[in-house]
């Protein structure tokens, strides 16, 4: 019974986050990405931040 139960939460999760994402229309965004909303800077950490220095 608790297995059938993990398989249904886990089924939910897997719905839930695959409707999101098909009603929202765009792809998830990155940690980066998500610091524009919070001011437009990426994070230090970031991978993309040398790569989009060098074109930029």
């Amino acid at each position: 019974m608790e297995l059938l139960l993990a398989i249904v939460i886990t089924a939910l999760a897997a719905g839930g986050l695959a409707l999101g994402l098909a009603l929202r229309g765009k792809p998830p965004q990155t940690a980066c990405e998500g610091t524009a909303c919070a001011g437009g800077e990426r994070c230090a950490g970031c991978p993309n931040r040398e790569k989009d220095a060098a074109h930029g």
